[in-house]
């Protein structure tokens, strides 16, 4: 094994973990591993809203995505364009992800970007808390007039990806009255 393999081998297993306690974290994210472990592809499925476009044309809500991640084994030395294939709905109606291919774009992907950040921001994305709103960067440009116009609707899903954590500060009493 080359140094560089060893490399990404530690890189995977640690986007592995990493990826896993996310999806443990979360009511809205599951994580499928494909392969063998430490894994290059994954499913990730939301189940927070979006919007759909059914085939009448109507803009409804949806509550289930899914998006396929790979990494090559050159990604750490450079992000290649199918890091991310949109998986479904197909009627997905979001301006940064297209219409006609599979193809959802979340900004730009650096070399060893990872797995965490891209499953936020894929999650930005499906919500709408991330959208382009400029027709000439835009995967949907019926999607993007559509995000222009309806702006005050977003996000359409506002809980958080990560479950919250609450702390209370409770005071226990054994009954007797103190001076």
């Amino acid at each position: 094994m080359t140094r560089y393999e060893e490399i990404f081998h530690g890189f995977l297993q640690h986007q592995q973990e990493q990826g896993q306690k996310l999806a443990d974290d979360s009511d809205l994210l599951e994580l499928f591993p494909l392969g063998k472990s430490p894994a290059q592809r994954y499913i990730a499925r939301y189940s927070c809203r979006g919007l759909i476009r059914t085939t009448e044309g109507e803009v409804q809500e949806a509550d289930r995505f899914e998006v396929g991640i790979y990494f090559d084994r050159e990604y750490l030395r450079r992000a290649a364009p199918h890091v991310l294939t949109w998986l479904g709905p197909r009627e997905v109606f979001h301006p940064n992800i297209s219409d006609r291919a599979p193809v959802a774009c979340i900004g730009a992907i650096r070399p060893a970007n990872p797995l965490v950040d891209l499953l936020y921001r894929v999650w930005e994305v499906i919500t709408y808390r991330k959208k382009t709103t400029n027709e000439f960067d835009a995967l949907n440009a019926v999607a993007c007039q559509y995000a222009r116009n309806h702006a005050s609707r977003f996000p359409i899903d506002p809980r958080p990806l990560k479950r919250q954590t609450r702390y209370i500060q409770a005071q226990v009493s054994d009954g007797s009255a103190r001076p």
